[in-house]
């Protein structure tokens, strides 16, 4: 796969910088559709890439995750999964924390 020039979200190997540039959900849905725009218009999508500003592997995950998605939905999908990420790190947390009582028993 080729690396482009401009900001990534890629894994960041091939960049000079290393600095990964974060697309909100709305930005991520409005380079979907010039994507598909280009690439309607017989570029390839290493072409389209380029332009956009990332990776082939980057176009692909996102098309993976926000394709067909309108703006709204795809801000409202992001906001659900900050919402699930707190209580998903407590049940983690709790998880350890018997884990680590039961350890103790044990020993006694």
């Amino acid at each position: 796969m080729s690396q482009s020039g401009g900001p990534s979200s890629g894994s960041g190997g091939g960049g000079t910088s290393g600095a990964r540039k974060r697309f909100t959900a709305e930005q991520i849905v409005n380079k979907l559709r010039q994507a598909e725009v280009l690439i309607a218009q017989g570029q390839t999508v290493a072409q389209v890439c380029r332009q956009i500003g990332v990776t082939d592997q980057t176009y692909y995950r996102w098309r993976k995750e926000y394709g067909g998605l309108k703006t709204d939905q795809a801000k409202r999908m992001k906001e659900l999964e900050r919402e699930n990420a707190r209580p998903k790190r407590l049940v983690a947390d709790l998880a350890l924390d018997k884990a680590i009582l039961t350890e103790a028993c044990r020993g006694n």
